[in-house]
């Protein structure tokens, strides 16, 4: 025989498993009338240098609204019915944490901050203009672990991106 509280919880669960799925991000404030998305390979203005990062962080951006929304990318600007716009505009490295004992870093932080426009194409307005700041840190001195650093911010930046195209919070 089950206590009220624990049947409580099974209804709970059962009602929870029944509605999984019944809510979906697909497409959730991207317009009806925006079907295809050009997204060119970010500039970059804040003098980093990271062009082949830039190239793969544009192309995990386009796959990710690829597979998790209703946009489908076209390399055709003239053709695409939205453009996503974006424009690295600072990079830092800067020591994150000092010893105690040299006063030199232990680790580092890049920070990365990114300026996106989105326009509408179609009706010829611009649907957000916002920047966007990712970050991460990695032992001072080591150069795979500052490269993996600019890589993981921005895919933190990607992320916000993907989400303010969708939600539109």
């Amino acid at each position: 025989m089950l206590k009220a509280g624990a049947a409580g919880v099974i209804l709970f669960c059962l009602v929870a498993v029944f509605l999984q799925g019944c809510y979906s991000f697909t497409g959730a404030s991207i317009p009806a009338h925006l079907k295809t998305i050009a997204i060119p390979v970010f500039d970059d203005r804040s003098g980093a240098g990271i062009a082949q990062l830039r190239a793969q962080s544009t192309k995990a951006l386009v796959d990710k609204i690829e597979s998790q929304s209703s946009l489908r990318f076209t390399p055709s600007m003239a053709s695409a019915d939205a453009l996503l716009e974006g424009t690295i505009t600072s990079f830092s490295d800067l020591p994150g944490q000092l010893s105690s004992k040299t006063e030199r870093a232990i680790t580092n932080r890049i920070t990365l901050v990114v300026h996106v426009t989105m326009t509408d194409r179609v009706k010829k307005i611009p649907l957000f203009t916002q920047s966007f700041v990712g970050f991460a840190d990695y032992y001072a001195g080591n150069y795979v672990a500052q490269q993996q650093a600019i890589v993981v911010s921005l895919g933190q930046i990607n992320e916000e991106i993907f989400d303010r195209l969708v939600s539109g919070w």
